[in-house]
């Protein structure tokens, strides 16, 4: 009989599992654990040195506009550009468009490193500042980078930490998966997800600092403390919250509970997920979402002038120009073009119990940048002051149970920030409102999902967007 011994330092997955339990549960209140963090966050934020100025495109150092397109390139090839996207979606309310769009093939890096202490696994974050951020600092995973950035071309200062992400395979893997960002504004913008797993000592870098599960679910309440990048990368763990025999029928409010029998996967849901695999493969074969390259000067009825690219309503987003400064950055100085939305958004779950498990409405959603057609995204996802322009039809279904919900039904509610890398103050109202139990839905393309139905289809690319992805990390920091 052959004996397998375990590597010293190792864990198994039930070990693990329990080290990331025992993680989420350690807050020690908002007196303590959350109000610590946010002074951590607020220092940081009056140490951090980074100064952001809008400027004409004409002015961006480093960026030129092709002659032949009219796209916005950086002078190395690299990095990303802002080009033209012409969008086909036929038997739709709007059925084409054309629009600017980032052009970003690379495939990027969000690395959390994460570790034991007395037997509590801690995430090691980052304070990072970033010139789309509305408050500049925001909690950020320990690594955060671009392969542009991570390999140099501009010449900078190495990312920290990021030899761990590089080489996984000599740590232990505890999520490793390749997601999409905004379809609505990035073409095919993937970034790997990952969160790895070290037992040996690591540096504490200034602007770094070891915070619980638990700790980061506190700031998740906290208007723009946790960004875009951080969400996605938790919502990508498995749920590692309390255990049901352990805190059901111990007062917790119905609504709890039923969150909690959902994330843990003990109990089914409404739909098997045959059935939903099957179903997103239908709605992904029946969608027509044709969205090709055209030449950004040729784009309809967007303007460049005054230094910037708007549509001619005054509406959506605006193309613009910025030059920063700051400390701490693999460089000093840079300036580069930003996508600024005009107005902030909305994205929300609808929930309610179905046989005492919490399930939420998930759209079937088609967005012009998604490299397979169509992902999972939240019951609502829109800019509501857009609808000013366009057909009525076009508004989204269950848009007014989100904006006019009794406040006794709103379960989660805070505004938080998109890439700040990429989007000049971009902000969402994350929301979930809780329906009444014979709430159903009359329109196509929607279903009815459990947290742990969602976390299984987290584990694969391309089946749930950002937006919905930051929706399942804002309810799992409700289970504590």
């Amino acid at each position: 009989m052959t004996t397998h011994r375990r590597k010293a330092g190792t864990r198994t997955p039930a070990e693990t599992a329990a080290s990331l339990a025992k993680s989420a549960a350690v807050r020690s209140g908002p007196s303590v654990g959350g109000r610590e963090a946010r002074r951590w966050l607020a220092e940081q934020r009056r140490r951090t040195v980074m100064d952001v100025r809008q400027i004409p495109l004409d002015r961006l150092t480093g960026w030129h506009t092709d002659p032949a397109t009219g796209d916005l390139v950086h002078a190395s090839g690299r990095f990303f550009a802002i080009a033209g996207l012409d969008v086909q979606r036929p038997g739709t309310p709007v059925p084409s468009w054309q629009q600017p769009v980032i052009e970003q093939p690379e495939v990027g890096v969000l690395g959390i490193l994460v570790r034991e202490f007395d037997g509590v696994l801690h995430c090691l974050m980052q304070a990072k500042a970033e010139p789309g951020n509305c408050n500049r600092v925001q909690l950020s995973p320990t690594v955060q980078a671009t392969r542009s950035n991570y390999t140099r071309v501009h010449e900078g200062a190495s990312v920290p930490y990021l030899e761990f992400f590089r080489r996984p395979s000599r740590h232990r893997v505890l999520a490793d998966v390749r997601q999409s960002e905004q379809g609505s504004w990035f073409h095919g913008k993937r970034n790997r997800n990952m969160v790895v797993q070290v037992d040996e000592d690591v540096a504490v870098l200034d602007g770094f600092r070891w915070f619980t599960l638990g700790e980061i679910h506190e700031l998740f309440a906290v208007d723009d403390a946790v960004n875009m990048d951080t969400r996605t990368v938790l919502s990508c763990l498995p749920y590692v919250g309390p255990r049901l025999p352990e805190v059901l029928g111990t007062g917790r409010d119905p609504f709890t509970s039923a969150l909690l029998r959902s994330c843990s996967g003990l109990e089914g849901g409404r739909h098997g997920m045959t059935e939903i695999l099957s179903w997103i493969t239908d709605e992904r074969t029946r969608t027509v979402n044709e969205a090709r390259r055209v030449p950004l000067k040729e784009v309809a009825h967007w303007q460049r002038r005054d230094g910037r690219i708007t549509h001619a309503s005054g509406l959506f987003f605006n193309v613009i120009g910025v030059s920063v400064t700051a400390d701490g950055r693999e460089v000093a100085a840079w300036s580069q073009p930003l996508l600024e939305p005009c107005d902030e958004g909305v994205a929300a779950f609808l929930a309610k119990p179905v046989d005492g498990v919490l399930h939420v409405l998930v759209h079937a959603r088609a967005e012009p940048g998604f490299t397979d057609v169509v992902e999972l995204g939240p019951t609502v996802q829109c800019t509501p002051s857009n609808y000013a322009v366009l057909p009525p039809a076009a508004r989204p279904p269950f848009l007014d149970e989100v904006l006019h919900a009794e406040a006794g039904r709103v379960r989660f509610d805070a505004v938080h920030s998109e890439e700040g890398g990429r989007l000049y103050h971009a902000r969402n109202r994350y929301v979930v409102v809780e329906t009444p139990e014979d709430f159903e839905p009359d329109h196509c393309g929607y279903r009815w999902l459990t947290l742990a139905q969602l976390s299984r289809l987290l584990r694969h690319s391309n089946y749930v967007n950002v937006q919905a992805r930051s929706l399942v990390a804002c309810l799992y920091s409700m289970t504590a």
